[in-house]
């Protein structure tokens, strides 16, 4: 488990992080999402002791500058290109292995699992921006974490690397192990995380299961098609229910209970054509979350 306790970062005058206070537990993917400017790469940082700043950040209880070995402990990528470029994947690896008392297999291992080895031996600087992200990521990975925290860690991967780094990190929550990931791509996170921490301007905004922030920053809805909408808008407005038309023959009832609105339909003698339950995406309560902590806004064209 990580506690993160009133953590806060002040550069000069600007709060770039102010009093973050959450917990990531083990065994799940925990999001990290925020817009452009929210902290989310100064929390990081503070998290590993690269930022001093306010608060605390626990790893069961220990900081990351008193843990014996960190390497072994916590897994970490904030940049994929902070590698030296003249450097081989190999040696880049056994460096890192080397000070943390890592054996040359798990070095090999570690290349092969994030698909490597046969490059092992070429320049980092003739790697393309998906093979650093690799190579990071079996940084992070050489000393076999309990902590996984990595920053965009799909940034540059085509689609197969995509669908292979979501693939890895569930089963590094699979086997017990805390995972913390940001993102700006909401798809991958909603495919991906068990829980969100949600952050604007520096401060907390959620910090729950995925479906809790789906539901507390979106409302369901019930989409219905019939032949006489106006008629059954009427008597549904008349008994109570919020509605908003939607096409032709579409009606959009404010309530997550379809049951309650076919029913409806028997009563007011209504035919239907369709009638489906309209849930909404984590891209909607993610809008909707940090309409009003977001720094950098871009107009309408």
């Amino acid at each position: 488990m990580i506690t993160i306790r009133e953590l806060t970062k002040r550069y000069g005058n600007k709060l770039a992080v102010h009093d973050l206070t959450c917990t990531i537990r083990p065994g799940v993917v925990t999001g990290f999402l925020g817009p452009n400017g929210a902290g989310k790469s100064t929390t990081m940082r503070l998290m590993l002791g690269l930022d001093r700043g306010e608060g605390e950040v626990l790893f069961n209880d220990r900081r990351y500058r008193d843990l014996p070995n960190p390497v072994r402990s916590v897994g970490a990528l904030l940049d994929a290109g902070a590698v030296h470029p003249g450097r081989s994947a190999h040696q880049h690896l056994r460096m890192i292995a080397a000070g943390a008392g890592i054996s040359e297999q798990r070095v090999r291992e570690v290349l092969a699992a994030v698909g490597l080895d046969e490059v092992r031996s070429r320049r980092v600087g003739g790697f393309s921006l998906g093979m650093r992200q690799r190579l990071g990521i079996a940084a992070a990975l050489v000393g076999d974490p309990e902590y996984v925290i990595l920053d965009e860690p799909t940034n540059g991967l085509d689609p197969e690397g995509v669908r292979w780094i979501r693939s890895l990190l569930r089963n590094l929550a699979d086997e017990g192990r805390t995972v913390f990931v940001s993102s700006h791509l909401l798809s991958e996170i909603a495919q991906l995380a068990d829980d969100l921490v949600v952050i604007g301007e520096g401060r907390l905004i959620a910090a729950q299961p995925v479906r809790d922030f789906i539901a507390a920053h979106t409302r369901t809805h019930v989409v219905v098609r019939t032949p006489d909408p106006e008629r059954f808008r009427k008597w549904l407005q008349q008994a109570g229910f919020q509605v908003e038309p939607e096409d032709v023959d579409a009606l959009v009832v404010d309530t997550p209970n379809a049951d309650a609105v076919s029913s409806a339909a028997r009563q007011a003698g209504v035919a239907i054509r369709e009638l489906h339950t309209r849930r909404s995406s984590l891209e909607d309560a993610f809008f909707n979350a940090t309409a009003n902590a977001t720094t950098y806004r871009g107009e309408a064209a």
